[in-house]
């Protein structure tokens, strides 16, 4: 697709926008021509993402936000209410205590909310700690982040850091929400019983799509393992390199405390199932999901579910205990949810209702309970935390 010309149904970037969008486009279709005229999938999309200046999480997008007028592409459970951070701050907290750290710290803070809210809760339940680490690569986030924590969390504020890249050794909390989802991802295809991989090629003034024939290596046999039957069509679907090695190298970070990822996925038979024949990977723009990579790159966010069994494994490979895994719901009803929405007076309403609103969507299957999920690593702590007490589905990985 053309990144310039916008659809019928989004609306159409303005010019500064696009101009960034076009030299963008310009820096991967030199990186296309330098590969030979292919450049796998995973290629494009950390591009897309990640590229200095230019890309959609390292470039000035709004990115997070209510509504398409603010210019924002999506929500995301902090954003959508406070009470998600004050109900997180109990399992974090516990965390604490048992690994005898003091340290917090957060990979993508998006608007800060999430850091502001958890430094605020703690503070009132009397836990305190040494540091809150975030690391961010957007200039454009981290100084939305700075003001919100300024705002929000007061002089607390003074305990924030940011860094540009992990630190090799780490004790303390680490949290993760929407993450992994927005890790490049491969693309794999198999037509007629043989498998492929996905790239891109340049086409006109666009991208496209081309697949290329490939021996099956390690994670297309455990999707062939995980389908089992035969396939009658084209079966596209991701592999997550990328989301595998970053939980690794966490894991291996921390050596003492927890790590807490929460987003959508499932495991790997739910993720690799015969009929989800044509992959989870989606667009986001505007507050409108669609499944074009192509475009106005830099402008969109670009991700897939994220494939937990992997994830799991991947933690425990570096040495980690898996402390839990359940659904978003489960993990903050058993962290009080409900108990912190106690907290808010029935008759006012200005107030109750919007909160009560906010849980709802939280938890019920059909917005984000269900197929959010909370995947959890310790190292340090003996048993696991009360989050993950009652419905745990580690046996499901």
């Amino acid at each position: 697709m053309n990144p310039n010309r916008p659809t019928d149904s989004l609306p159409a970037p303005g010019a500064d926008a696009l101009a960034q969008s076009e030299a963008l486009c310009a820096t991967i279709r030199a990186r296309i021509a330098a590969a030979g005229g292919w450049l796998p999938f995973d290629r494009y999309m950390e591009l897309a993402l990640y590229a200095p200046g230019l890309g959609y999480y390292s470039g000035g997008a709004m990115k997070f936000g209510r509504r398409a007028e603010d210019g924002s592409d999506f929500i995301t459970a902090p954003e959508l209410s406070p009470l998600f951070a004050a109900t997180l701050a109990r399992p974090v907290a516990q965390a604490l205590q048992q690994s005898g750290t003091r340290r917090l710290m957060e990979f993508g803070a998006g608007t800060g909310k999430l850091a502001a809210g958890l430094l605020t809760a703690l503070a009132e339940m009397n836990v305190d700690i040494d540091s809150y680490e975030i690391v961010e690569l957007s200039g454009e986030l981290r100084d939305r982040q700075r003001a919100t924590i300024d705002a929000r969390a007061g002089a607390l504020a003074g305990k924030v850091q940011w860094l540009d890249a992990l630190p090799e050794a780490f004790e303390g909390v680490a949290i993760g929400n929407e993450v992994l989802d927005a890790m490049p991802v491969r693309l794999v295809v198999r037509k007629l019983g043989a498998w492929h991989e996905r790239g891109v090629v340049a086409l006109n003034d666009g991208f496209a799509f081309e697949d290329r024939a490939i021996e099956p290596d390690a994670h297309v046999e455990l999707i062939d393992a995980a389908i089992e039957d035969e396939l009658s069509a084209d079966y596209v679907t991701e592999t997550h390199e990328a989301a595998l090695g970053f939980t690794k190298t966490v894991c291996t970070m921390i050596t003492r405390g927890a790590a807490f990822f929460t987003d959508y996925g499932f495991p790997r038979r739910e993720f690799y199932h015969a009929q989800r024949a044509t992959g989870t990977l989606m667009c986001h723009y505007r507050h409108r999901a669609h499944a074009d990579p192509f475009l106005y790159p830099g402008l969109q966010d670009i991700t897939a579910h994220v494939e937990f069994s992997g994830i799991a494994e991947a933690g425990v490979e570096a040495g980690a205990d898996l402390l839990g895994f359940t659904s978003q719901a489960r993990f903050l009803m058993n962290s009080g949810i409900t108990d912190v929405l106690g907290a808010f007076d029935p008759s006012d309403v200005k107030r109750f209702l919007p909160a009560a609103n906010a849980v709802q969507k939280l938890l019920s299957e059909a917005e984000m309970g269900e197929l959010f999920k909370v995947i959890a690593f310790s190292r340090g702590i003996d048993g696991t935390v009360d989050a993950f007490a009652v419905g745990d589905r580690s046996h499901t990985l």
